[in-house]
């Protein structure tokens, strides 16, 4: 089971729902970065459960403890262990799920991939494994803002057939899109989207939503040609996280209705080289930063495991009614935004090393 991303700033995350703790080990980070815990607590604290009445009402504080890698506050170069316990288990609440695959969930594929699985909470395919991507991405993140200015914001843009208005992505602020506990910096659209996360959870079902993030000051060259694009790598890392469906990066699909007279971004000259009139391209030409913002969307589905009744079949193929229990998300976007943001980092921060190895070469 492959749980590592990146080739020069790497990641591999540990940890199951309902295990003792999860987490993750970051390998390459540079030497001499000013790091502690407190850098990396917030993005954890937006990630956490129990935020809200749109998400599920597990409890836990999700305090991160940095084990290694760090001395009198400095990075030493050396892999940096992030730890988080689980506080709240109650492996109890699915024991009934032991010989019933959930339906649209991993509990089949998993079971027979392996022949055994995490029945409780989903294992690895469960959010909670998302925790070790935000604390390794808190410190790409510091490190890409400190080394070259990288702002990166992600929002909710929908939650079922609600869409937000555009809103101002050169100027957007994590704390713009927090006031709304949906996080939907559009208030009309958010306050939609907030009504219809508490009627699925009312009727014990789930909805699902697109998550927009714009990655502001990317410098000109980052990404490789061909496999290792700038936009492939970030669909990997955004498909990567659990009940994802979708990825379009710039104009995405909606681009593929205008003529190429319509798309095509024309350069103008600017103080340093040259610019776009507009960013159809989504901060990408060639597989390579353009300079421009990178900005991509991330779709969503409806969260796998409901209450309502479902009329599916166990394991042996006997016809059973399912109503599963234990704490559900109704609608996983709101905490998906700074997953998003994490990965984004995490790509950006290796594209960053990689392009630092070839300038020295």
């Amino acid at each position: 089971m492959s749980s590592t991303f990146g080739t020069l700033f790497r990641v591999t995350t540990f940890g199951e729902s309902h295990c003792r703790a999860v987490g993750a080990v970051v390998d390459g980070c540079p030497a001499r970065l000013e790091l502690a815990e407190d850098d990396i607590q917030p993005q954890l604290d937006r990630r956490r459960p129990g935020q809200s009445r749109l998400t599920t009402d597990r409890r836990e504080t999700d305090r991160v403890v940095i084990l290694s890698g760090v001395e009198n506050g400095r990075t030493l170069g050396s892999p940096i262990a992030l730890y988080v316990a689980n506080r709240d288990q109650r492996p109890g609440d699915y024991g009934h799920l032991s010989r019933i695959p959930r339906p649209s969930h991993a509990d089949y594929s998993y079971q027979m991939k392996y022949g055994v699985r995490a029945a409780s909470g989903g294992g690895r395919s469960s959010a909670r494994e998302t925790i070790g991507r935000v604390a390794a991405g808190a410190i790409a993140e510091k490190f890409l803002q400190q080394a070259y200015g990288v702002e990166i914001v992600a929002w909710v843009s929908a939650v079922g057939e609600i869409d937000a208005d555009d809103v101002d992505r050169a100027g957007l602020t994590r704390g713009e899109v927090d006031k709304s506990a949906v996080r939907c910096p559009d208030p009309a659209a958010g306050a939609r989207m907030m009504e219809t996360i508490l009627a699925v959870r009312e009727a014990r079902d789930s909805v699902g939503g697109v998550v927009s993030c714009v990655c502001r000051h990317v410098p000109v060259g980052w990404g490789e040609p061909v496999f290792d694009k700038l936009e492939a790598k970030m669909a990997q890392a955004m498909l990567s996280i659990p009940a994802t469906k979708g990825f379009e990066i710039g104009s995405g699909f909606g681009g593929t209705r205008l003529y190429g007279s319509q798309h095509n971004d024309t350069f103008e000259k600017r103080a340093r080289g040259l610019g776009a009139r507009t960013n159809r391209s989504g901060g990408v030409l060639g597989g390579i930063s353009s300079g421009e913002a990178v900005f991509f969307r991330v779709a969503f589905k409806p969260p796998a495991t409901i209450g309502r009744p479902q009329q599916t079949v166990d394991f042996s193929g006997r016809p059973v009614t399912l109503e599963a229990k234990g704490r559900h998300d109704p609608c996983v976007v709101p905490r998906a935004v700074p997953i998003v943001e994490g990965m984004a980092a995490l790509v950006l921060a290796d594209l960053a090393l990689r392009q630092q190895r070839m300038e020295i070469l």
